[in-house]
C-alpha cells in the first residue's frame, strides 16, 4: 500500500474525516507510522474554527467543551473507551485473568466513570488554559503528542501483544515506523509551540505513562485499550507540560 492510500486507512479508521473501509492485516500495521498525521489533521480541524475563525472569541470555556465534544465524535470515543476499560480493570484487580476479563467486559464499572469523568474535565480545563493565552498551535500539537506516544508504547511492549486489532496495529510499530512518528512530532512541536514546550510536555507524557508501563507488565499482556488510554493521558500531560511555559 502506497503511503496515501496508508495515511488515508489511518485516518479512516481512527476518525470520521475520511471513509471507513474494510482492508487486510497488512495494511493496518501499516498505519501505525501515520498515527501523529492523523492527530495533526484531527487537531486541526478542532481547533480551526477558533484559530482562524474567532468563533467564541473570549469565551476559552467554552471553545475548549466545543473541541472536547468534537473530538469525540470524531473520533467515536475510542480511545475514551480504552481509557474506561483499562481502568476499570486496574482498579479492581492487577491478577492477569481477572484483569483482562474485566477488561473485555462491555459494562462500564466506577472506576471506568471516573476516569472519563477526570479525563474528559481535566481537557476541558487544560485546553482552556492554552486558549485563553491564545496557544492554538499548542493545542494542535497535543492531539499530534497523544498519538505519537501511542507509537512509542506500542514499540515498547509490542512483544507482549495480545491477539485482536490491537496486536495488528502494534506489528506497524516497528523500529522505522517509531522513528518517523517521533520526527513527525518533535517537528511539528517546533513549529506549532516551541522546543522548550516540546521538551517539558515530552518528559510529563513520559512520566504519566510510565505507570501504564508497569500495568502492562503486571497484567503480562497489552492491547487496543491500552493505545487508547495512552492517547488520552499524553493529550492531558503534554497540555500540562505546555502550560509550563506560558
Amino acid at each position: 500500500m502506497n503511503p496515501i492510500k496508508e495515511f488515508s486507512t489511518a485516518l479512516g479508521f481512527l476518525t470520521r474525516l475520511a471513509p471507513a473501509r474494510l482492508v487486510d492485516h497488512t495494511a493496518i500495521s501499516g498505519c501505525m507510522r501515520w498515527l501523529p498525521l492523523v492527530g495533526l489533521v484531527l487537531g486541526l480541524v478542532l481547533v480551526a474554527p477558533f484559530w482562524w475563525l474567532g468563533l467564541f472569541a473570549g469565551r476559552p470555556l467554552v471553545q475548549a467543551w466545543i473541541i472536547v465534544c468534537l473530538n469525540l465524535y470524531l473520533t467515536r470515543g475510542l480511545h475514551f473507551d480504552g481509557l474506561s476499560d483499562v481502568a476499570d480493570g486496574c482498579a479492581s484487580h492487577t491478577e492477569t485473568e481477572h484483569f483482562w476479563a474485566i477488561v473485555k467486559d462491555s459494562h462500564v464499572g466506577a472506576f471506568g466513570v471516573l476516569a472519563l469523568v477526570l479525563a474528559v474535565s481535566g481537557q476541558i480545563v487544560l485546553f482552556s488554559e492554552l486558549l485563553d493565552a491564545g496557544r492554538f498551535g499548542a493545542l494542535v500539537w497535543c492531539f499530534v503528542m497523544g498519538r505519537a506516544a501511542a507509537v512509542v508504547l506500542g514499540f515498547i511492549v509490542r512483544s507482549l501483544a495480545r491477539p485482536g486489532l490491537g496486536q495488528k496495529f502494534m506489528e506497524g510499530a516497528n523500529f522505522p515506523a517509531t522513528l518517523f512518528a517521533c520526527l513527525c512530532t518533535v517537528a511539528a512541536g517546533v513549529l506549532l509551540t516551541s522546543p522548550l514546550g516540546v521538551l517539558l510536555a515530552v518528559a510529563l507524557v513520559v512520566v504519566g505513562l510510565v505507570p501504564l508501563y508497569y500495568l502492562i507488565y503486571t497484567v503480562e499482556g497489552v492491547n487496543g485499550d491500552f493505545l487508547g488510554a495512552a492517547i488520552v493521558i499524553a493529550e492531558l500531560t503534554a497540555a500540562l507540560g505546555l502550560l509550563l511555559v506560558l
